[in-house]
């Protein structure tokens, strides 16, 4: 009986739930006087979708489907013939109401989720218009060409490359290597985008939050070589920085969490003493850029193409000295490839540290101080960047941070 219900009810909640997906979209063209669209349209266009669905599933149709879609497209564009010319033709409602009919349909599919996702997007996307609208006004040439140019280093020449290692000891994969020049411009695109629409005290710590989650090496990197040829942003590099290498530690404490929960009290005790340590820098950097008056920001090449390369060499060139010394070591390795291997990477040394400490091949101190021998090799690191590359001006910025945060981590280390 109660299975009979069950198999009753299921198809009446997957209606519910496109009829609630039309709401949605509804709701916000119900709030636009040139729609001829509104709540009750696109709840019946969602219900129809899932209608069509499902006679063509259970009929063996699927030409039902489509001719539901034509039939509604027809009567949508029908609705808008007799449109004023100065008025606003409609475009809009139409695709919306098309794509409300293909979430109908995909909710019938067992694909909720997605249907779902879609929907929310769809929303924003009809609710932000005078947003986008006067984004994409503001676009330069130089823009769209970065744009493009960050297109296809992502979608073009990543996905053809080959995820498999090369060389000496295997260690020139060349997707990995892309991947980090992928990033490098994308982070340096975000960090343009961020800077042009928050401004730069909020772009700044978006930046810095964003950058610290993706690559901390890569956003030093990039918004070194900023301050190296603007020097007006400066306090904001040296934010971005901070902010990013702070973020780090946040990171890294989430991973022994999830992955080793038994380690955490002794993580957090290290990786928070830290992350206290470099706080009260980090407000006062933030507190110094709130009181300054900056000038208007122009980065003429936002996706950084040469500095995203030359990173990618780099990155393949710290890789293969890493296999190799950890050849060279032997069973004495841990610590030396943790060195090695912090310089750009401190997740790869910190999920291997915990794995072992996982199959007791490790003590929790001995991965613990892998741990924090990566992190200080990244922060060593990432301090000689700011130096080589920004200059004297920010290393002054940015080196007290970095000694801090190297300093919490071996008072709590040495607590220990």
């Amino acid at each position: 009986m109660n299975d009979w219900l069950s198999a009753e009810l299921e198809p009446l909640a997957l209606f519910l739930t496109s009829m609630g997906l039309g709401l949605l979209i509804g709701l916000e063209r119900e709030r636009s006087p040139a729609a001829k669209a509104g709540l009750r349209t696109f709840t019946l266009v969602a219900l129809a979708g899932t209608l069509g669905a499902m006679l063509s599933e259970q009929t063996g149709a699927p030409w039902i489907l489509g001719a539901g879609l034509i039939v509604l497209g027809g009567m949508m564009v029908a609705a808008y013939f007799r449109v004023p010319q100065d008025a606003d033709p409609g475009t809009t409602t139409v695709a919306a109401t098309v794509v409300c009919y293909g979430l109908g349909a995909l909710v019938w599919y067992q694909h909720t989720q997605l249907a779902v996702a879609l929907a929310v997007t769809t929303t924003v996307l009809l609710y932000f218009k005078a947003e986008l609208r006067g984004v994409t006004q503001h676009l330069t040439r130089q823009d769209l060409v970065s744009f493009l140019q960050f297109a296809v280093l992502s979608l073009v020449i990543l996905p053809v490359l080959p995820n498999r290692g090369y060389g000496p000891y295997a260690a020139l994969n060349p997707a990995q290597i892309w991947w980090m020049v992928v990033l490098i411009s994308g982070l340096s695109l975000a960090g343009y985008a961020a800077l042009r629409l928050a401004g730069e005290r909020q772009g700044a710590l978006l930046t810095g939050l964003f950058g610290g989650v993706a690559s901390s090496t890569a956003t030093t990197l990039s918004f070194a070589r900023h301050a190296r040829r603007r020097p007006e942003l400066l306090s904001v590099a040296a934010l971005v920085i901070l902010t990013a290498n702070w973020v780090v530690l946040v990171r890294l404490t989430l991973l022994v969490a999830v992955i080793a929960p038994a380690l955490l009290p002794l993580a957090a005790q290290v990786l928070g003493l830290a992350a206290l340590a470099g706080v009260p820098l980090l407000l006062w950097r933030w507190r110094h850029l709130q009181g300054r008056e900056l000038p208007e920001l122009a980065l003429s090449n936002p996706t950084e193409i040469r500095a995203a390369l030359g990173f990618g060499a780099l990155y393949a060139g710290v890789l293969f000295a890493a296999a190799w010394l950890s050849d060279w070591a032997g069973s004495r390795g841990v610590y030396t490839v943790a060195l090695v291997s912090g310089l750009t990477d401190v997740d790869a040394i910190t999920l291997t540290s915990l794995r072992l400490f996982g199959l007791t091949t490790l003590s929790g101190e001995q991965a613990l101080t892998a741990i924090l021998l990566a992190l200080l090799a990244n922060i060593a690191f990432k301090a000689g960047l700011t130096v080589a590359i920004g200059g004297g001006r920010l290393a002054l910025r940015t080196l007290p941070g970095f000694a801090a945060v190297a300093l919490g981590a071996l008072a709590g280390w040495w607590m220990l």
